[in-house]
């Protein structure tokens, strides 16, 4: 019964053999993967690459002593890793398993970024062991700052962990340039509280998925884009409008507590918010009619957001005359007539976009 062939595979992902020793891959063989470490130990004495290779040469003598069928290979991938450098890999490996038709493999690695092609392996040919170098003065260190570096790479971590801290730095400066440094420690917890309720409640998915539909918006040709960056203008000018508002109460020395403040900005910038829904309304519509989409509900969305739009207005106008905040309501003279007609009003909006949504053709083209 014939031997089975035995093949060391040692692993370059970041192709430190073509940067720094200017040798392509794949190498084949003892001779050559030996000559290989010599030139790239010339060109990095540093690089743990050259200890991957001394070690798969290393464990060919010993295989081959005991008169293994034995064969070694080095393969590179490139110098930014990641899925171009693996697929160079597996494409390598697929031309050496053609040649060399080995019935099984050994993998020699420096490290777990290494170790990441494990699968890619293990997929064309079975892997009996994997043979890890460690430096015996570095024990770990390498695995342990690829972890770090992966872990720094992925959006969510590196957001997570990154945004608070650097926000806080940045508030600590300031405050320190400002020469009150008191304040810094109230501004950080503050910015992080507010951080944190901003990813706890999920705003953080919303604030993506604008964000991903305004370049789909760009990329696409739609006119929601230019809605969209309306809409964000709107906003700002009602939001500024409402902190004026709240200002102007604060001077007055209204002290009927947060929840008067919070009408009197809603009062002041609630018809900026509405304009701002409604321009975002209006351009998918026009977006669906050009691509002869059914547009079905969205007819109903621009009422609703009148509708919601006179909810707010009436309710925080009325608690702010009710509590002496302003002089008079905005059109009828009785708060309770002017509370039930803006209802009702409302009401009779919202049904209206209803019904045409209920009644639009099934498609825009019919």
């Amino acid at each position: 019964m014939a031997a089975m062939r035995i093949l060391i595979i040692c692993i370059d992902r970041d192709n430190d053999l073509g940067e720094k020793a200017g040798i392509p891959s794949p190498i084949i063989g003892r001779v050559a993967n030996l000559d290989a470490a010599v030139r790239l130990a010339s060109s990095d004495p540093e690089d743990s690459d050259i200890n991957t290779i001394f070690g798969g040469i290393n464990l060919y003598d010993k295989i081959a002593a005991e008169g293994g069928d034995v064969e070694i290979v080095s393969i590179a991938g490139e110098k930014m890793v990641g899925l171009r450098a693996d697929m160079r890999i597996a494409e390598q490996l697929d031309r050496i398993l053609e040649q060399l038709k080995p019935d099984r493999a050994i993998l020699v690695s420096d490290g777990a970024e290494d170790e990441s092609v494990l699968p890619i392996i293990q997929s064309r040919i079975k892997v009996d062991y994997v043979h890890r170098i460690i430096v015996k003065q570095h024990e770990n260190l390498e695995s342990t700052y690829y972890i770090i570096k992966q872990a720094f790479n992925d959006p969510k971590i590196s957001h997570t962990f990154f945004m608070p801290l650097g926000l806080a730095f940045m508030i600590y400066a300031i405050s320190l340039y400002a020469q009150r440094p008191e304040v810094a420690i109230i501004a950080i917890t503050g910015a992080i509280g507010i951080y944190m309720l901003f990813r706890g409640t999920g705003l953080d998915d919303a604030f993506n998925e604008f964000k991903a539909s305004m370049m789909d918006s760009l990329q696409s040709g739609k006119i929601t884009f230019v809605m969209y960056l309306a809409a964000i203008i709107l906003s700002l000018i009602g939001t500024i409008q409402g902190a004026i508002e709240l200002w102007n109460y604060s001077s007055r020395q209204i002290m009927a507590g947060y929840l008067i403040f919070l009408m009197g900005y809603v009062y002041a910038s609630i018809w900026w918010y509405v304009v701002a829904g409604l321009l975002v309304s209006a351009g998918k519509i026009v977006d669906l009619h050009l691509a002869d989409e059914n547009i079905g509900r969205q007819w109903s969305h621009p009422f609703f957001i009148i509708a919601i739009g006179i909810l707010f207005w009436s309710g925080s106008s009325y608690i702010l005359v009710i509590s002496g905040a302003m002089d008079n309501y905005p059109l009828i003279a009785n708060g309770r007539q002017f509370l039930i007609s803006t209802i009702l009003g409302a009401i009779a909006i919202a049904t209206i976009g209803a019904r045409i949504s209920i009644k639009a053709p099934r498609n825009a083209s019919n």
